[in-house]
């Protein structure tokens, strides 16, 4: 299935979703030719691609399947494990209690977490880890166990067991990906709002943005849109489950709403959330965010410090930002900004070019998601 618009002289809009596509010089046609030959090779099951600007949808592509056992096709609304795509969801919700007053990015994490003032480095030093630190990746904050990091029936429980972890390094002086120190933010947000983090989402950013498929439980209905997991095997795609989920099953209330990487999305959901980055914090009128809050969230916080999954990043809040394209992100500007998730998920908000590039697929065993040919030959088929 493809939505294209790429003859000017049309002038043809058509509702999909909560998405409008419009007339656009994006050529769909290209984006196809592009992505297509992953789907013939088996390196990806199925994939859903859609470039945009602040208020429409420019091209969109839909191709392969969502379940190849049971021959389901993918559709523009098929759901998706984002994965990591999650952590800019925490960081607006971190930024909204800014705009509220009730928290400071500075604020030592001690502050609305008393148990986390016995963290020590590894010299026994006192960790004095800020907000700033948890979200820039800086924090120096330790793994769990993974066979157990996402047992706990609450952000709550898990948090009391990551005010025992081991600090790595001095908090600010090196970067270091931490999924402890996003779900830890993701708790902070639960003891200033009083609600559980899957709660507020909903209610403060999902709700708002109508955000309708978005969630880090899905309904028996939505579980039906899944898009499967699959890895590459030498006898060809092969079906995996989802890392993060204890069971693998969707619906599963039983573990906590993990704000590193717990959430399902559809590209349509998702290409709201980036609209309203892009917008500035707001999307059709709808102000979710102050400009103030989305300027800090994609301004470089990590200095000088090596950061990210590719060659020329620094990291935000909750975000990469691109310092100097090259290899993966040359056709991006200075400045772009996004995340990619473990399953090939990626979504790169362009300012310099109003642009959003949001690319949708459930492959597990890439070597570097974020670095994939798939994203690549996307990304330069739709610039």
């Amino acid at each position: 299935m493809r939505f294209g618009f790429f003859a000017l002289a049309w002038l043809f809009t058509v509702t999909l979703g909560n998405a409008v596509l419009a007339q656009s010089p994006v050529s769909s046609e290209k984006i196809e030719q592009a992505l297509r030959p992953f789907i013939d090779d088996n390196t990806v099951a199925g994939i859903v691609a859609m470039v945009a600007g602040p208020d429409e949808v420019l091209s969109q592509v839909v191709l392969g399947k969502a379940d190849i056992e049971s021959d389901r096709p993918m559709q523009p609304d098929s759901i998706f494990w984002i994965a990591s795509m999650s952590k800019p969801v925490t960081a607006v919700c971190i930024m909204q209690m800014v705009d509220e007053g009730k928290l400071s990015l500075d604020d030592p994490i001690a502050k609305h977490l008393p148990d986390m003032s016995q963290l020590k480095t590894s010299d026994g030093q006192p960790a004095e880890i800020n907000i700033r630190h948890l979200l820039t990746h800086t924090s120096g904050m330790a793994e769990l166990p993974f066979q157990s990091a996402y047992t706990d029936a609450t952000l709550a429980d898990v948090a009391a067991r990551y005010a025992n972890v081991r600090v790595s390094f001095t908090p600010g002086s090196r970067w270091q990906y931490s999924q402890t120190s996003i779900n830890t933010a993701g708790r902070i947000v639960e003891v200033l709002s009083g609600m559980s983090f899957d709660q507020y989402v909903h209610q403060q950013v999902c709700q708002p943005l109508g955000m309708v498929d978005t969630a880090f439980y899905l309904s028996h209905s939505q579980a039906e849109r899944l898009a499967k997991a699959y890895s590459t095997t030498p006898e060809g795609l092969k079906r995996t489950s989802i890392i993060l989920i204890p069971g693998g099953s969707p619906t599963d209330r039983s573990h906590y709403p993990a704000p590193n990487g717990g959430l399902f999305s559809t590209a349509g959901d998702y290409l709201r959330f980036c609209q309203m980055l892009l917008g500035g914090g707001q999307l059709k009128g709808q102000r979710i965010l102050s400009e103030r809050s989305v300027k800090e969230l994609r301004t470089i916080a990590t200095g000088d410090l090596k950061t990210g999954f590719t060659e020329g990043n620094g990291w935000g809040i909750g975000c990469c930002v691109i310092r100097e394209p090259q290899g993966v992100t040359a056709t991006l500007s200075p400045g772009t900004f996004g995340h990619g998730g473990a399953y090939g998920t990626q979504a790169w908000i362009d300012p310099v070019k109003s642009r959003i590039y949001l690319l949708m697929l459930q492959r597990a065993n890439f070597p570097n998601a974020d670095a994939s040919p798939v994203r690549q030959a996307f990304q330069e088929a739709a610039n």
